[in-house]
This record gives structure tokens, C-alpha cells and sequence, in this order.
């Protein structure tokens, strides 16, 4: 079942935040260093996540929606609406690894693509990584029905 978050969900919501986002984090790391690691997540690799969606759920409840199972939550998703340009994007979202359950990404995609559709929204994007972290996302991505792309690198520099 697809709802809408609610303030008690937040301790769910961070937690897999942050299991979803370990492996990403790691090959972060790896890529970027240290040094550039612990300036972007200053509360470290485990928790980082967590509290960027706390800050997504603090500042923008009404774009924020979970996935329940038998009153579990097992996903999140939150997105947003650019009624100038008539788009919708998916921002962070993410399944439990841990809940052993399939199909929990397609459901919140179906739910939000159909949600923008009722508010006129003429197109949706999403973003993620070209990494091997976030394969797993370009598939459900596709899987969803994401067929376009435009592919961007972003380069950092210690000073």
C-alpha cells in the first residue's frame, strides 16, 4: 500500500535510507577520497542519507510517500512538481533491502507517474548514478517505463 509519510514514519524512512545507500557510499568513497567524503557527509557515510531525506520529510511532507506492508514500512519516495515546465521528478527513493520483498520500487513509480498524470504533468525524470551502485536503480528506472537519458559527469578537486 502506497500513503502518504507521516511524522512517525521517520525513524523507518532514515533507516533504510541508509542500508539502501551503504553500497553507494562505499564506492563513493573509494572514487572521491576521504578528504572530499567527509566534507560532503560531514555525519559519515552510515547515517548521511537518512538525514537527507529527514530534511526532504521536514521541509516537503506533501511530496513524500512510503510503501506498507502489513504496517511495515518497506519503502519511500519523494518527488516533486515544476508546474512551469509541466514535469514531475523522482527524487530519493529506495526499498528496504533488507524486507526481502519484490516489486516494492515499481509500486511507488506506478503510484507517483500516476499522481503526476492527474496534476497535468507532461513528462517525469529521475536521476542516478552511471556507477555499479546504482545499477540496480537504472533497471527499475527502465523497468518502469524510463526510456531517454541524457548522461552527465560530475569532477571534483581537492584544494
Amino acid at each position: 500500500m502506497i500513503r502518504a509519510y507521516r511524522a512517525e514514519d521517520l525513524p523507518a524512512v532514515m533507516g533504510i535510507a541508509d542500508r539502501a545507500w551503504r553500497p553507494i557510499r562505499k564506492i563513493s568513497r573509494e572514487a572521491l577520497g576521504d578528504r572530499i567524503s567527509d566534507l560532503l557527509r560531514p555525519s559519515g557515510d552510515e547515517f548521511s542519507k537518512g538525514a537527507e531525506v529527514r530534511r526532504q520529510a521536514l521541509t516537503d511532507p506533501e511530496h513524500f510517500w512510503v510503501c506498507e506492508e502489513d504496517g511495515k514500512v518497506v519503502g519511500f519516495i519523494t518527488f516533486a512538481l515544476d508546474e512551469h515546465n509541466l514535469g514531475g521528478e523522482i527524487l530519493n527513493n529506495a526499498a528496504d533491502p533488507d524486507c526481502g520483498i519484490k516489486g516494492i520500487g515499481q509500486q511507488m513509480y506506478k503510484a507517483v507517474l500516476e499522481y503526476f498524470r492527474q496534476k497535468g504533468m507532461k513528462f517525469v525524470k529521475v536521476s542516478t548514478g552511471l556507477d555499479e551502485g546504482h545499477a540496480r536503480a537504472r533497471r527499475a528506472y527502465e523497468r518502469a517505463g524510463f526510456d531517454r537519458s541524457l548522461q552527465f559527469v560530475t569532477y571534483y578537486q581537492e584544494l
